[in-house]
């Protein structure tokens, strides 16, 4: 119960896909998520059902990394060019949300019943507002990135397995510093994506 309460809260502050734009973090800033009207009355079922029905069906991970090691690479590169691109398309978009990752997530789940469309607004502006800070701090410049670890102890979640949180290693001035520069990382079929971009920083 510890663990499942860490991962609702460390996805709550956080948040899966990001909205950033495709041509300069200038677009990312700007992409603000609407706020979202959420009727708690409808059954789980029929809010999600009706959420879906707002996605394209799909049953895999498009633009997966093969590996976590890969998915991290291809983050740290990514930043390091600010190619926003690359970083909207290792994150979750809305269809895998809709169909791979939320009916089996613990917060769509009870005790908690956080509605498809309430989640995806949290987990949306939690990666938006963390991706713009890695951007204008750490973007268009060499990381000196050394490595990272994650939670030795993943969550499995239906066909999912989920990662994180998880720690970057870095050298920056001579010295090792030690940060989360990402959120969540979901596995699911052989391929791997972030859940969300929310960090520490």
């Amino acid at each position: 119960m510890h663990r499942l309460l860490s991962l609702l809260a460390a996805t709550t502050l956080a948040t899966t896909t990001i909205a950033v734009g495709a041509c300069s973090e200038r677009t990312a800033a700007a992409a603000v998520r609407r706020p979202v009207h959420v009727d708690t009355i409808l059954p789980r079922a029929e809010a999600l059902r009706r959420f879906q029905a707002t996605a394209r069906p799909t049953d895999s991970l498009a633009n997966g990394a093969s590996s976590r090691d890969a998915l991290v690479h291809a983050f740290v590169g990514a930043l390091q060019k600010r190619d926003t691109t690359q970083l909207r398309r290792l994150a979750l978009n809305r269809d895998e949300f809709a169909y791979l990752y939320y009916p089996t997530a613990p917060q769509g789940l009870p005790p908690y019943d956080v509605a498809p469309d309430l989640l995806w607004f949290m987990l949306g502006n939690g990666s938006d507002k963390g991706i713009r800070r890695a951007l204008a701090s750490r973007g268009g410049q060499p990381l000196g990135y050394e490595s990272y670890r994650c939670d030795p102890t993943p969550s499995p979640q239906g066909a999912n397995t989920v990662w994180g949180p998880c720690i970057v290693r870095r050298r920056q001035g001579g010295r090792i510093v030690e940060e989360r520069l990402f959120g969540l990382i979901v596995e699911r079929a052989g391929r791997f994506k972030f859940v969300d971009y929310g960090n520490g920083l």
